[in-house]
């Protein structure tokens, strides 16, 4: 019986990796040892970049609710306690939504907080 060796796995292993590496320059995308190294790096770059998006996404939440608060003569910490206080439990990517889309809502929303600050 015929002794069976791994060249079709491992093959298909580096054509794996080669097609992640495309698009890459040069040797990054053309020779197995160096595509696999570019690769690892950048599905670890691309897990870290996932976890950033997240909080950069809720700075920006932040910022724009600030702005509106201030505009209604709250700071932001004042405003969210006092939306606390009122028992309106909404996320801040909704309240940055009402704070650009929507400032009649989002000015009753800072009466109420500031209202139950005071």
């Amino acid at each position: 019986m015929a002794r069976i060796k791994g060249g079709m796995n491992a093959k298909k292993k580096h054509n794996r990796t080669l097609k992640l590496a495309k698009g890459y320059r040069g040797a990054r995308s053309k020779q197995y040892r160096v595509a696999k190294q570019s690769v690892m790096r950048a599905l670890t770059s691309s897990y870290a970049g996932r976890k950033q998006r997240k909080r950069q996404m809720r700075q920006l939440w932040i910022a724009r609710i600030n702005a509106a608060a201030r505009m209604n003569g709250l700071s932001y910490s004042k405003f969210m306690h006092g939306l606390k206080l009122a028992n309106v439990d909404m996320n801040r990517k909704m309240l940055a939504e009402l704070a650009v889309s929507d400032k009649e809502g989002f000015a009753t929303l800072a009466a109420l907080a500031k209202e139950k600050v005071a």
